[in-house]
């Protein structure tokens, strides 16, 4: 499974280029994005992809110096389950 990093998405594609998962997080100002929606196709789902997801986006949060709102549940979720990334996360 590879994801393919765009400017604002992560995104995992069929061979026919559909789009079978994502996560996407339009910036919001040059130091914040806003993990706005995570999707996962239902021949996918129970398998983690969300989670594989959330950590993409964390570590290109890291990578880029970036802090993210969170407006989708599931990434709310996510981040609070996973304490060791908090410092990513801006409080509103």
């Amino acid at each position: 499974m590879e994801f393919i990093y765009r400017e604002n998405e992560i995104v995992l594609e069929s061979p026919e280029g559909s789009r079978l998962a994502c996560v996407t997080f339009p910036a919001v100002d040059a130091e914040t994005v806003e993990i706005d929606h995570t999707f996962v196709d239902d021949t996918l789902r129970g398998q983690g992809i969300a989670g594989k997801l959330m950590e993409a986006a964390a570590g290109m949060l890291e990578e880029k110096g970036l802090r993210a709102v969170l407006t989708c549940p599931y990434a709310v979720k996510w981040f609070d389950k996973h304490p060791e990334y908090a410092e990513l996360v801006k409080k509103m």
